[in-house]
């Protein structure tokens, strides 16, 4: 007897999907750093935070030129997230920020409204770049991708 292939249900719907692609084009289109977004169903560590950090060397974040990488880290079903943003960015905007970034897109989460919290949080995330990584036509490339990661 064949076991008939279970496709699992994706993390995200393809509209969720588009708004958040969205929004990290229009955030990294004002500045010159760079915004990930990475979703999985549970995070394999206790702290979010140290999750978001072993992603953030695998996606080789750590490796942008003004170190203005910040990544968006969603486990759907554990309910945990954490914002891990590269040296350069963390010295201008400080912890206080991601504090009240985590505040606000839990807010969203709250209302089971993700994607929402999400394409929030990176606008937010997109401005305080663009204030202290402002984008320059002549010299700025795209370091990273901008579509969303998911894991498992």
């Amino acid at each position: 007897m064949a076991i008939p292939f279970l496709k699992r249900k994706p993390l995200l719907t393809a509209a969720e999907n588009q708004q958040i692609v969205a929004a990290i084009g229009r955030a990294e289109h004002k500045t010159s750093g760079e915004i990930r977004v990475f979703v999985e169903s549970r995070c394999r560590f206790v702290n979010p935070l140290d999750r978001a950090a072993e992603i953030f060397a695998g996606l080789k974040m750590d490796q942008t030129a003004q170190r203005n990488a910040v990544l968006v880290y969603v486990a759907l079903k554990d309910r945990q997230l954490a914002l891990y943003g590269d040296k350069g960015i963390h010295e201008k905007v400080g912890s206080e920020f991601w504090s009240e970034r985590v505040r606000m897109i839990l807010f969203h989460f709250y209302k089971e409204n993700y994607a929402e919290g999400i394409a929030r949080v990176v606008g937010e995330i997109g401005e305080a770049l663009r204030t202290h990584f402002p984008y320059d036509k002549d010299t700025d490339i795209n370091e990273l991708p901008d579509d969303i990661v998911y894991g498992r």
